[in-house]
């Protein structure tokens, strides 16, 4: 079995680069020129405003309160002052990018992909829950470049396909893998690319491994030529094998490109307060948002509501990608502050109602109906529900203040299908209407 692909050592040179003082703007030009899977970085941005009129009581922050959209707002310098009678903040609406893909997932991959491209792999491994957000994510985009995906999806195969599972199936292979195997990751992710190639002169190879290949000139010696056509039958496969969630340093390159495209003059700018809010699976956006923000010097924070693990898991998280970041960009960064970090870019808080995660509270999916009927917006009661209540909880508290609050809407909204189906009492207790 050939596990090749393999780096060749890296960044060897930059130990002997001189410093480099850049502005934001070369560093920014630097570290986004580059080929990318999204045409643009573009994306909508709404304005919540929140009634001082408390019209029903759920106990929450926003729930016995209406709510409007306003999907024209000023960025003006009075985009503080006009606003300061009731709370609000603004909705990156990145939930909008993609019907099947994610909008943290479309970031993610947004500058990931065409490394996979421009190093002739054929087939990409990854790994999910049953509703993977990732998973669907990745099938859709490799079907759309002509890649085959390989889903290891965790547990039983649902009677009725639904939601990111369903999109799943549809546009990759799917292989469902008991918990005790899945509980080792990175074996059964290797052991399944390797299945992948064992007939024939393929190579795998971790995506890491092909991300850090890409900062060398020359190619390793275990990368092979392949034919032009890379669906012929004896073209041999090279397998990539990515991250669950692709919690990686590639994936937030595309999230830095967002923050430069919000920073532009006529959107957020690059001199005023903002608070960004954003839910937190593996918590690779939200690192994202901090190093965007960091490394163009915006005075910017980011507030992530942790989902899916503890504070110190998220804390080494963080410093597990900032640290692969310098490293990787590093001769880029002088001045950017990256080497002062230590102390964390990202604050990390529980939701305003904490809870195990997969599990929905009474009231979250009401809430949810009550959110998209007054707004046009769809959040899911297990991530972005949790990103609007703290949005929500914040412009109150920065109402009368310089600093604006803004929620990164990052989508979500097929996984109510998958919610639906595990918790059909929530589902069949929705009213028709809400009193308001």
């Amino acid at each position: 079995m050939k596990n090749g692909f393999h780096s060749a050592q890296l960044l060897k040179t930059t130990q002997g680069v001189p410093k480099m003082k850049l502005s934001s703007e070369e560093f920014a030009s630097k570290l986004l020129d580059r080929r990318w899977a999204l045409p643009s970085p573009d994306t909508k941005i709404h304005q919540i405003m929140l009634s001082q009129a408390r019209v029903r009581d759920r106990g929450g922050p926003f729930g016995n309160r209406s709510v409007l959209n306003n999907t024209q707002p000023s960025f003006g310098d009075d985009m503080v002052a006009k606003n300061d009678q009731n709370p609000s903040f603004y909705i990156v609406r990145d939930d909008l990018l993609h019907p099947f893909v994610n909008g943290n997932k479309a970031r993610k991959l947004d500058g990931l992909l065409p490394i996979i491209e421009d190093h002739s792999v054929t087939d990409v491994v990854t790994c999910g829950g049953c509703q993977s957000a990732h998973a669907a994510a990745v099938a859709v985009s490799c079907a759309e470049r002509g890649l085959k995906s390989h889903l290891l999806l965790r547990g039983e195969q649902p009677e009725i396909l639904t939601g990111y599972n369903l999109i799943s199936t549809i546009y990759g292979n799917v292989t469902y893998v008991p918990r005790s195997l899945y509980a080792n990751r990175e074996k059964m992710l290797q052991t399944h690319a390797n299945h992948l190639v064992s007939s024939n002169s393929g190579h795998v190879a971790w995506f890491n491994d092909i991300f850090e290949s890409s900062f060398t000139t020359q190619t390793s010696s275990s990368f092979v030529q392949m034919d032009a056509n890379r669906s012929a039958e004896n073209s041999p496969r090279k397998v990539a094998i990515l991250n669950e969630g692709a919690g990686d340093a590639a994936a937030l390159l595309g999230v830095i490109r967002l923050v430069w495209y919000l920073s532009q003059n006529h959107l957020l700018g690059k001199e005023r307060a903002m608070r960004f809010v954003v839910d937190a699976g593996t918590g690779t956006t939200a690192v994202g948002l901090g190093l965007g923000a960091l490394c163009f010097g915006l005075p910017w924070e980011v507030t992530a509501i942790m989902l899916a693990d503890t504070v110190d898991g998220y804390k080494q998280q963080e410093r597990r990608l900032v640290s692969d970041f310098k490293r990787c960009f590093g001769f880029h960064l002088i001045d950017h502050g990256l080497n002062e970090v230590d102390h964390g870019i990202v604050k990390w808080v529980e939701r305003c109602y904490p809870r195990k995660f997969g599990n929905v509270l009474d009231g979250e999916v009401e809430a949810c109906q009550q959110i998209a009927q007054q707004t046009g917006i769809l959040v899911d009661p297990m991530y972005t529900l949790a990103a609007w209540e703290m949005a929500a909880l914040l412009s109150e508290k920065e109402a009368k203040e310089a600093v604006k609050v803004v929620m990164l809407h990052t989508g979500g909204t097929l996984g109510m299908f998958g919610l639906a189906q595990r918790y059909r009492p929530y589902f069949h207790t929705l009213k028709d209407g809400l009193s308001v």
